[in-house]
């Protein structure tokens, strides 16, 4: 299982805009072959901070949809509200306590 997070920081009048762009994609990208799982969270001192939290059977799963018109639409979207450069990772669980 392969987990994914990216960190998005949003010009301030801009959040709104994200937040619809969310709703109208999650079920979409929750739909996609390998996701299994995805919520979206904010900073609790930083409003305009958001961070996405998804798993996904595989890296090719996630790379599928990384390649697919709904996040390359997604994506087009989204950036341009963006107030500084996302940063995305990916990790793997090695302990569960």
């Amino acid at each position: 299982m392969l987990i994914r997070y990216v960190k998005m920081t949003f010009h301030k009048e801009k959040v709104s805009d994200f937040l619809e762009i969310f709703e109208q994609s999650k079920e979409h990208i929750r739909a996609m072959e390998g996701c299994r799982h995805l919520e979206l969270m904010r900073d609790i001192n930083q409003p305009e901070i958001f961070m996405t939290h998804s798993h996904w059977l595989s890296e090719n799963d996630l790379n599928n949809y990384r390649e697919s018109e709904l996040f390359r639409d997604t994506w087009s979207k989204t950036k341009v509200l963006f107030a500084d450069k996302p940063l995305a990772f990916s990790v793997e669980s090695v302990l569960v306590v």
